[in-house]
C-alpha cells in the first residue's frame, strides 16, 4: 500500500508544470460532503459552475466539463467535430502536440504534420504561414481539421492562436480549429470566441489548481453543428446528451461531484485576483525564472521571445550533465519537484513550473532548490540566479 506519511519535514515545493499545487481552499472544498447529483441542489450549483467556466474560457459558447483528463478531451474534439478518415493537419512544437498527433491516428484519422521550415520546431511557436502555405494547397478543402497546441508544456513555447485563425480564414478554408489549451487556460491570455478555436481543450490540473480529473471541451457553433454530422463511435463523450443535460445544470451520467466543488472555489479565487493579474503575475513570475537562467549560463529551450511560455520554463542541461540525476538530486536534497525533460528532451532538460498557486517567494524557493542542486553536482554558474530573480522582482 502507498505510503504518504514518509515525506521530509516541512513543505514540499511541487514546480513541475502540472499538476500544480493545490491551494487549501480548494482541497477544503473537495471536502465538502457529496450531495444528490440528480437533485434541486446540484442543479443550481451545475448552473453555476457552467457558467463560471465560460468567464475563464472567454466564451458565451457552451464549454463541456467531462470527468476525465485532458488526454480524454483530446478525443472528445476529434470523435465529435470528425468522422473516420477525415485529414487532419497537425503543427508540431512538442511531445503534446506529438501525444495528440498520435491519439488521432489511431481513431482512424488521417494525420499530416508540419512544423517551422528548417528549424527544430520544438524550440519556436506556431507559425501561422507554413499552416496558411498548406492549406492554399489544399484547393478541394480535404483537411477537415487544423490541431494546434497553445501552451506546449514540454518545450516551454506558447503560440499566437489567433494568427492561425486568420491564416485560415484568409484562405477562406472551412477547416475547423482545435486548441489544445490544457496547461495554458487560467495561467495566460485565452480568447476562445475572439480568437475563433472551434473546440478549446483544457483540464483541471494546471492553471485551474485542482487535480487531475476534470476535462474540457469549449465549443463554437461551427463546432456543434459538425457534431451533428459526426459519424465516430461515440457514447460517453458525446455532446449531444450533455448538452441537452446542462441546460438546467445537469449531466447525462454521474458527475465528479467533489472536483465541481474545487473548480467553483478555484474560479473564484481566480475572478476574485482578476483574470487580467493572474495574466500579469504568471508574466512576472516567467520573466523572473528566465532572468535566474541567464544568470547561470544555462539555455531556453524556447528560442522565440515572443513565445516564452508564462507558464514554466524548459532550461536545456549544462554539456555532460543527466537532467534527471539533477531532478533526482534537487528532490532527494531539496524537497523540490522539477519536470521531466519528456520525447526526445529526455535527460536533456529539465522544466521548472511557476503555474497556478504561485507567488514570488515560492519561485524564489524553486530557484534556490535549482542552484544549490547545479552547485551539488559541480556546475559553477557565470553569477547566482537566485540574486538575479531577486533584483527582477524587486
Amino acid at each position: 500500500m502507498l505510503k504518504l506519511d514518509n515525506h521530509a519535514s516541512g513543505r514540499h515545493f511541487l514546480h513541475i508544470p502540472g499538476p500544480s499545487p493545490v491551494p487549501p481552499r480548494v482541497l477544503r472544498a473537495i471536502s465538502y460532503q457529496t450531495i444528490d447529483h440528480r437533485g434541486p441542489e446540484f442543479g443550481a450549483f451545475g448552473l453555476k459552475v457552467l457558467d463560471g467556466i465560460k468567464k475563464i474560457f472567454k466564451t458565451e459558447q457552451p464549454v463541456i466539463i467531462y470527468s476525465g483528463s485532458g488526454t480524454g478531451s483530446w478525443e472528445g474534439a476529434l470523435v465529435n467535430v470528425l468522422n473516420p478518415g477525415d485529414k487532419v493537419l497537425f503543427y508540431e512544437t512538442g511531445q503534446f502536440a506529438n501525444l495528440w498527433r498520435g491519439l488521432a491516428q489511431r481513431l482512424g484519422l488521417d494525420v499530416e504534420v508540419v512544423g517551422k521550415v528548417g528549424q527544430d520546431t520544438w524550440r519556436w511557436g506556431v507559425d501561422a504561414s507554413v499552416i496558411e502555405e498548406r492549406l492554399r494547397k489544399d484547393t478541394q478543402h480535404e483537411i477537415k481539421a487544423v490541431c494546434v497546441v497553445h501552451n506546449e508544456t514540454s518545450s516551454g513555447v506558447t503560440s499566437d492562436i489567433a494568427a492561425v485563425r486568420k491564416a485560415i480564414d484568409s484562405l477562406k478554408h472551412p477547416a475547423l480549429l482545435l486548441v489544445d489549451s490544457v496547461s495554458g487556460i487560467g495561467s495566460v491570455d485565452y480568447e476562445h470566441d475572439r480568437w475563433g478555436a472551434d473546440v478549446t481543450i483544457s483540464g483541471s490540473q494546471k492553471g485551474l489548481m485542482l487535480p487531475p480529473g476534470i476535462g474540457f471541451n469549449a465549443l463554437s457553433p461551427r463546432a456543434i453543428e459538425a457534431s451533428k454530422r459526426s459519424k465516430f463511435p461515440k457514447s460517453y463523450l458525446a455532446w449531444d446528451e450533455i448538452l441537452e443535460s446542462n441546460k438546467t445544470g445537469y449531466w447525462p451520467t454521474t458527475p465528479s461531484t467533489n472536483l465541481l466543488y474545487g473548480l467553483h472555489e478555484a474560479m473564484d479565487m481566480i475572478m476574485a485576483e482578476g483574470l487580467d493579474n493572474v495574466f500579469a503575475r504568471h508574466q512576472r513570475l516567467a520573466a523572473a525564472c528566465r532572468e535566474a537562467v541567464n544568470a547561470w549560463g544555462l539555455e531556453n529551450q524556447c528560442q522565440d521571445q515572443e513565445c516564452y511560455s508564462p507558464v514554466l520554463t524548459c532550461i536545456a542541461t549544462p554539456e555532460g550533465m543527466d537532467a534527471d540525476v539533477l531532478r533526482k538530486n534537487a528532490l532527494e536534497k531539496f524537497n523540490l519537484s522539477l519536470g521531466v525533460g519528456l520525447g526526445k528532451l529526455k535527460g536533456k532538460a529539465f522544466r521548472i513550473g511557476h503555474l497556478g498557486d504561485c507567488n514570488e517567494l515560492s519561485l524564489m524557493a524553486a530557484i534556490s532548490g535549482v542552484e544549490m542542486s547545479l552547485g551539488s553536482m559541480g556546475y559553477k554558474p557565470k553569477a547566482s540566479g537566485v540574486v538575479a530573480a531577486q533584483e527582477f522582482l524587486k
